[in-house]
Order: structure tokens, then sequence, then C-alpha cells
């Protein structure tokens, strides 16, 4: 009854530690700056790190506290590192959100199995392996935690232009999602995956522009998204919010669909 009373509360992580992957990419930085606004202490890690240490000053000219590391997770030595950072500066990460990953567009007779590969690579196994190093230390501690990962809507729909490798992968963390939800279900931890459609950012920038591959690749989208408009960064802020925070606490190994309705119809 207190937390219905208070009900801002419940989206309270103040203080909260949180670990936050691909922090240089679009959903990545996104995250640092809801989290640091909301007054979470970070650990920021990506491979680019010029671009990382602009994300870094963003988030502490709100206040936060945070610490980065210039390291994608690619490996198990990568991910011990990462998450190291949260132990030792912060005593251990509340929060683990995966916004590290890539696509690799062609007809499936085009691509190799080594671009394949770096695909499930850089969205599964460095997922599965945040996951783990995030896991093993939050059941240890006793005191749960909160894992976001990053889907798409292409993981539950396909795509005629080359997607076999991203559908795969995204398909894939689906399925870890829930996998995990279910594993950690009475640790306290909970697994969450956001999924979005298209949204604004600098990959995707050139479909929000009036030129004629903009204008027909939008007005195709359009057409299935019920909401009638493609997806604006502050969109994914308010799930994220809530998947981070203990108002999500009973729900677990859900994949949140931040798509205007797209994947509905």
């Amino acid at each position: 009854m207190n937390s219905i009373n208070d009900s801002m509360g419940l989206f309270d992580i103040r203080g909260k530690v949180a670990v936050v992957t691909g922090a240089s990419g679009a959903f990545g930085a996104l995250a640092a700056r809801v989290l640091a606004g909301a007054g979470a202490r970070l650990v920021l890690a990506a491979g680019r790190a010029q671009e990382l240490a602009e994300v870094a000053q963003s988030c502490q000219a709100s206040g936060a506290a945070v610490e980065t590391i210039a390291r994608r997770p690619s490996t198990e030595v990568d991910c011990e590192a990462i998450l190291e950072i949260a132990d030792r500066c912060f005593g251990g990460a509340d929060i683990l959100v995966v916004a590290s990953g890539m696509n690799d567009v062609a007809p499936i007779g085009e691509m190799s199995l080594e671009r394949f590969e770096r695909v499930m690579n850089g969205n599964v196994t460095s997922t599965w392996l945040l996951c783990r190093a995030f896991g093993m230390r939050a059941l240890a501690r006793g005191r749960g935690g909160k894992v976001v990962l990053v889907s798409s809507a292409r993981g539950k729909l396909g795509h005629p232009a080359g997607y076999s490798a991203y559908c795969t992968s995204k398909s894939a963390v689906d399925g870890l999602t829930r996998a995990l939800g279910c594993e950690w279900g009475k640790s306290g931890i909970t697994v969450n995956a956001i999924a979005p459609t298209v949204f604004r950012s600098p990959l995707t920038a050139w479909m929000f522009e009036d030129t004629e591959k903009g204008k027909a690749t939008r007005e195709g989208m359009l057409a299935r998204i019920p909401k009638g408009r493609l997806g604006e960064p502050e969109d994914l802020a308010g799930p994220l919010l809530f998947l981070a925070s203990r108002a999500s606490d009973f729900y677990t190994g859900h994949i949140l669909y931040a798509d205007g309705g797209y994947t509905a119809g």
C-alpha cells in the first residue's frame, strides 16, 4: 500500500549502480543519460573511446558519478573487466543494460559464415557473457538485480532485405530473456528486453529526411505502424526506467515492444 501511495517512488533508482554496454551507440547513450538523470551511478563501456568520453561527460553534467572502460564485451575477460569496475568503484552493479550489438545486411546467399558469426557473436554471445558475469555476482550478493536487454521488432518479424543474421540473433536474445527470466525468477533478478522498431538515431536519420529514398522508406514503414510515426528516443526512455526500477519487480522474461503497434498488426 505504501508503494501505491508513493507511486513515483516505484521508479526511484537514485544511488543504484548501472552498467551500460554499447554506451556510445544510439540506444546505449540514451540509456546512460536516462539513468544518469534518474540518479544512478554508472559504469559505461564501449569500443569507441572518444564517443564514450562524450557520453560520460554529458552524464556527469547531470551530476552522475561515472566510470568508463573503452572495451567491447567480446570475451569472458572483457565482460569480467567491465563488471569488476562496478565492483571496485561502486560495490557492485544493480542494473545491467546490454545495448552493444551490430547488424550486417545481405541476402543469405551472399553472406559468409564469418559475417553471420560476427553478428551472432556481437548480439548473442556477448549478451550471454554479460548476463552470466552480472548474474553470478548478483546471485552471490543476494540483493537481486535488473537486466535490460536490447532486442528488436525483428526478433519477432522477418524482413525481406537480407536480415537472416540480424533477425536470428534478435530471436535468440528474446529466447535468452525468457530463459533467464525463468532461471532467476526466485532470486529477485528480473530479465526483460526492449524491442524497438525504427527510432531516430544517427544511423536512421536518413529515414526522417525528405529525400526520395528517405520518404519512400518512411512511408513504407508508416503504413504498418498504427501510431502513424517513427520512434523518437524519448519513446524508449520510459520503458527503460520502468524495467530498471522496482516498478517492474513482478515483470520478468518479457519482450516489451516499443514500436507504435508495429508488431501488433
